[in-house]
């Protein structure tokens, strides 16, 4: 009983993985200000890459600058965050099916 339970628990430890290396492929991007600011994260919600326009690289367009950032930031992390829901469930009806 015991051996098919640690037998299972290590199926699902290996779809687990496999989602979350699937995960690290997707790239999604967070725009901002008319693609002003732009933020590339991938399917584990890691942030890979920032740009920024040149017009945004002053002092006086700072403040500017940062909630557009906050805004393009939070746009494509919540896609991350969607696609990683989305990977999870499916890898969660593939575990379902192991138990």
């Amino acid at each position: 009983m015991f051996g098919d339970l640690f037998g299972k628990v290590t199926q699902i430890q290996q779809k687990m993985k496999e989602a979350k290396e699937r995960l690290a492929t997707i790239t999604l991007e967070g725009e901002a200000g008319d693609g002003a600011i732009k933020v590339v994260v991938d399917g584990n919600r890691q942030v890979k890459s920032i740009e920024i326009a040149e017009r945004l690289m002053t002092p006086e367009h700072k403040e500017e600058m940062e909630d557009l950032l906050l805004t393009a930031l939070n746009r494509a992390l919540k896609d991350a965050e969607n696609t990683w829901e989305a990977e999870m469930k499916s890898a969660a009806g593939v575990l379902g099916n192991l138990l």
